[in-house]
């Protein structure tokens, strides 16, 4: 099923929806409960689903606060999201899933996602990765770091980062870039 059909499915057969999101969420529960039985160092879920950007609050609070929820029940201390498609319909719902660090797009601003989540996630980051990161100069990637940093005078609960995810062909020189400009604002006491 692709997305399309999938997004019809919610609207056209929703008992049918349900029987497979509980198919995947139980799937789901018992990879992740074989990987920590595998690896019991770990202590913490990471999951990604850009789906529930592209739906209404009133589908996510049916078609995936509750098996969000069913997912992030026993993740240990670090639970991770990452959703990179719109997310204000559902991003003030992460803190009830229990959802503790999100990884957004560029879509809204930090600003706007710690209002959105009533300053109750870790934001992992938003400079954009492919118009900056990717195919900007390093004076460019300096400018987004210093513009978000600007824009932020509470960095607490930040991590600064791009948003979505690193994407290719990004040169050593505007990871440096990124990296030297982040470094600027580490307070010296650390």
């Amino acid at each position: 099923m692709g997305t399309t059909e999938f997004m019809m499915a919610l609207k056209t057969d929703p008992e049918r929806t349900h029987k497979l999101l509980r198919l995947i969420t139980n799937f789901l529960k018992n990879w992740h409960e074989l990987q920590r039985a595998t690896f019991p160092s770990i202590d913490g879920l990471f999951m990604l689903d850009d789906i529930v950007g592209f739906i209404g609050e009133e589908d996510f609070k049916e078609f995936g606060l509750p098996y969000f929820k069913e997912l992030y029940a026993d993740a240990g201390t670090v639970k991770f999201f990452h959703n990179d498609a719109q997310c204000a319909k559902s991003i003030g719902y992460y803190p009830e899933i229990g959802i503790n660090l999100y990884n957004p797009g560029i879509f809204d601003t930090l600003a706007e996602l710690r209002q959105m989540s009533a300053n109750r996630l870790t934001i992992l980051g938003n400079i954009p990765p492919r118009d900056v990161l990717a195919k900007g100069s390093p004076a460019d990637v300096r400018a987004a770091v210093q513009k978000l940093l600007g824009e932020t005078p509470d960095k607490s609960k930040l991590i600064l980062s791009c948003a979505g995810g690193m994407p290719p062909g990004v040169s050593t020189e505007n990871i440096q870039a990124f990296m030297d400009e982040g470094r600027t604002y580490i307070p010296t006491h650390l």
